[in-house]
């Protein structure tokens, strides 16, 4: 990447223009109006508040320079204010994906995956080792209080730096070569973090779902550190709130993510008003929002979020008798049906989404299972060919998502500039007469009496596949790969089970094979990490042990020892030095070939669409998009704050 400045653009003349004024706004009066002449407007609840002596006027809570939307280049129309989205979680934990479809960034993608400032008024890059951030005047958290590089400070010195609250000190991504970033506060609105050696992985960190920390609320935060407030008072806070002590109170407080504190200072467009945990939690704008629309309306324009905690089986059905206004976690192809049905008599429509995974029905063999038989064979390049050539991938397609997918590898999705034909086809076709021939090329032709095939120490070839009990989808495709394999002489038996205690089990290595969806971001750029296709994260089904040693810097877990995860890891590495774009995507399509050729994960079919319910009357949502979880963050990229209700 060459060096780069990127700012929002904007200037107040000739951009917030007063024209003529949406019925619902309601324009601040002539001695708020800005400098030049032009004013901004703000929604009737917060009129109400600042009438009241509750809240100062809008032009005294937005920065001097919001964020101005920009609704021409994206066929976004201007709102009106009001009304309320109910949407649909399954356990409160789930909160968090309000944080993501909030999506307030320092740096966020554009709905073009193109990095852009949002918190930052602008930033500057330099060879992928010196970052500057300049936040903006007069910006404020939730609760008025200035967001200002004190916050950034507060954070990273007493937070992510002192041992009580961050044991293992910052995390992994602020490490280069061994070192941690030098930071600097160069004015009350300008950070620096510099690195003697290129980190191409920092400004991508900023913009995910759960985007690398930078700040925190310090002006509330600080009554709850010890370097701040008296030992005795912080003692008897913890006592009251029944935990250990001033850090795991400090902790549980510091709440940036998660909505677990509804008195943690937010910079999202809405903050949670009702504590947890409860049946349906409230959320209301934030009076301090940073973002306007091209005519000067502070965002959102949607008063409230309502948030309901059901039942993941219910979520079709309560969409279907027209409970929710903005639904799409928990709802699946299979849902379309129910979904269709309930549209003519509630006031919903069904948007189909391409969902960008590289692989809906996903196998991972665990190379760090803790069986030393097993580990071997699920090391052993041919075994894993063989499963995945012993897979009819087109029954799959016609049974579960209606002949609509692209059968093949778990890969890059052709809309991807990284995308190849081979990167989906090699060793993916179905050819069970090659499936056996590489398992008889292991040894493995003894049989039971059931002509299933025994392992070297006599043991039934009988493979253990976990999955989330929650992912009904996913066991469906199980039942057929069970068909297909048994042809093989290989028994799957399918374990469903809670997903926490999934994800636990493969941390400690005693699963042998997990079934899941494939990757997460199947529509990269090359500036963006290839962390999927490295053993570099722990919560990868197919190398939980090598990625804890990398996430650890060598503290835990293990150190990868076989010569294709060595190469994976050599080209990570190398893509971690790079500073040109060239160079990254080169990178990437080395990493994708060794994917595919390796099997390391087993994919089956791509491009299964993801249903979103949608209330008729709701506005600027379009209506065909890339879903995902990273890069789009759900919704996030498509700044449902400017979505509003037609009259």
């Amino acid at each position: 990447m060459a060096d780069s400045t990127h700012s929002d653009g904007v200037t107040r003349r000739g951009v917030l223009k007063t024209g003529l004024a949406v019925a619902a706004a309601v324009v601040v009066r002539p001695e708020k109006a800005l400098a030049d002449g032009l004013q901004f407007q703000e929604s009737p609840m917060m009129a109400e508040r600042v009438a009241k002596g509750e809240a100062p006027p809008v032009f005294d809570r937005l920065p001097t320079r919001p964020l101005v939307a920009d609704f021409a280049s994206r066929n976004r129309s201007i709102g009106r204010y009001g009304g309320e989205i109910r949407t649909l979680i399954a356990k409160t934990r789930d909160l968090r994906y309000m944080s993501a479809n909030g999506y307030t960034r320092l740096v966020g993608y554009d709905e073009n995956l193109r990095l852009q400032p949002d918190l930052a008024e602008s930033y500057e890059q330099k060879d992928n080792r010196i970052f500057t951030f300049r936040l903006r005047r007069g910006h404020r958290w939730s609760d008025g209080q200035p967001f200002t590089t004190e916050d950034f400070r507060y954070y990273w010195e007493d937070i992510a730096r002192q041992k009580d609250l961050s044991p293992n000190g910052p995390q992994e991504v602020f490490v280069v070569d061994g070192k941690l970033p030098r930071f600097d506060i160069l004015d009350d609105l300008t950070v620096r973090y510099e690195w003697d050696a290129p980190n191409p992985r920092f400004l991508p960190a900023l913009a995910l779902p759960r985007p690398l920390r930078l700040f925190a609320p310090s002006r509330y935060l600080r009554g709850f550190h010890v370097r701040y407030t008296d030992k005795e008072k912080l003692d008897r806070m913890a006592a009251r709130a029944k935990v250990k002590g001033w850090a795991t109170l400090h902790n549980r407080l510091d709440d940036d993510y998660d909505y677990s504190n509804p008195d943690a200072p937010t910079l999202n467009p809405w903050r949670l008003m009702t504590p947890p945990p409860a049946s349906r939690m409230v959320f209301e704008r934030n009076p301090f929002f940073h973002r306007v629309d091209p005519e000067g309306r502070q965002l959102p324009y949607i008063d409230r979020a309502l948030v309901d905690v059901a039942s993941p089986g219910l979520f079709p059905a309560k969409a279907n008798a027209g409970e929710v206004d903005l639904q799409a976690r928990g709802l699946s192809m299979n849902d379309v049906p129910v979904l269709k049905e309930g549209e003519a008599a509630q006031n919903y429509r069904t948007l189909l989404w391409p969902y960008a995974r590289g692989s809906v029905y996903t196998l991972y063999p665990n190379l760090n299972t803790n069986d030393p038989v097993w580990r071997k064979l699920n090391r052993d390049v041919r075994y894993r060919r063989a499963l995945s050539a012993a897979i009819d991938r087109r029954i799959l397609n016609n049974a579960l998502l209606f002949g609509l997918g692209v059968e093949g590898n778990n890969t890059v999705m052709k809309s991807s500039p990284l995308y190849a034909d081979e990167f989906r086809t090699q060793f993916a076709g179905y050819d069970p007469e090659f499936a056996n021939a590489m398992l008889d090329e292991l040894g493995l032709t003894a049989r039971d009496s059931n002509s299933i095939r025994l392992l070297p120490d006599g043991r039934v070839l009988e493979i253990v596949v976990e999955v989330d009990g929650e992912s009904t989808d996913i066991v469906d495709a199980l039942e057929l790969i069970t068909e297909f394999w048994r042809d093989v002489g290989v028994k799957l038996f399918m374990k469903p089970q809670d997903r926490g205690i999934l994800r636990q089990r493969s941390y400690a290595g005693q699963t042998v094979m997990v079934a899941s969806t494939g990757l997460d971001n199947a529509v990269p750029t090359p500036l963006m990490p290839p962390t999927e296709l490295a053993p570099v994260r722990q919560e990868h089904y197919s190398w939980p042990k090598w990625g804890q040693w990398f996430e650890t810097l060598g503290r835990s877990g293990e150190k990868p020892d076989d010569p294709a995860a060595e190469k994976l890891m050599a080209l990570y590495d190398k893509w971690l030095k790079t500073t040109h774009e060239d160079m990254s995507a080169a990178i990437w399509k080395d990493m994708l070939a060794l994917q595919a050729e390796q099997q390391f994960t087993i994919g089956t079919v791509a491009g299964e669409l993801q249903p979103i319910v949608v209330n008729k009357r709701m506005r600027n949502m379009p209506e065909k998009a890339m879903f995902s979880w990273e890069p789009t963050s759900l919704l996030g990229v498509y700044r449902i704050d400017e979505f509003y209700y037609e009259a």
